[in-house]
């Protein structure tokens, strides 16, 4: 096996692309694409955003303190991507994208109401890297699509058709491989009685 050296880079992909939305108040909210958002802290719920300096939403969101992280679908892609290539100083991106504004009793920010979950974040920290800076916040409440919830009350995010992005192109998620744990958990009796008579089909 052989290798080769690169300069360093960011080559931690693919990535979630979310579309998170802002707003000062008196002005319209905006919308920006971002690629590198993660989760930080689980307890209390924390998430980050790295965006650009010069980038329009970046002064709304240091003066408010707040934002809407929104999950993208395959149907939201064209919108995802569009609202990453355009200036929210120089469109009202809801109203180019037709999208709904929807207003929780969170924080002042309106979420995407065509986005199957929307998290709401209030700023903690900031934390200039170089040519991002990070804004570290606190997840303070969440929204979600009722028409993914099964008969049990269990929100099917897997039906979502999330996206995600990798070296300039979109990707919707694939096939299910495993659950959490699944590498050490135990055959069951059923599943041990399956593999003993595949086996056997084989010897056949």
């Amino acid at each position: 096996m052989s290798k080769e050296s690169w300069k360093p880079g960011n080559m931690l992909y693919p990535v979630p692309a979310v579309m998170v939305s802002c707003m000062k108040p008196g002005e319209r909210p905006n919308i920006i694409t971002v690629a590198w958002a993660g989760t930080v802290c689980s307890d209390p719920a924390m998430l980050s955003i790295s965006v650009r300096k010069e980038r329009f939403s970046h002064s709304i969101i240091e003066e408010t303190g707040e934002f809407v992280v929104n999950l993208v679908t395959a149907d939201l892609t064209k919108a995802c991507d569009w609202c990453g290539v355009r200036s929210g100083r120089d469109y009202d991106k809801f109203k180019e994208m037709k999208l709904t504004e929807y207003t929780s009793e969170f924080i002042s920010a309106p979420a995407i109401s065509e986005s199957p979950v929307n998290i709401y974040c209030k700023v903690k920290q900031v934390l200039p890297l170089g040519s991002h800076d990070m804004f570290v916040a606190e997840v303070v409440g969440v929204t979600v699509d009722d028409k993914y919830m099964d008969e049990k009350g269990r929100f099917e995010l897997s039906k979502t058709n999330l996206i995600t992005y990798s070296h300039g192109e979109y990707f919707m998620l694939g096939k299910k491989l495993g659950k959490f744990g699944y590498s050490v958990k135990k055959p069951t009796k059923k599943s041990a009685k399956q593999t003993g008579t595949s086996k056997k089909r084989k010897k056949k």
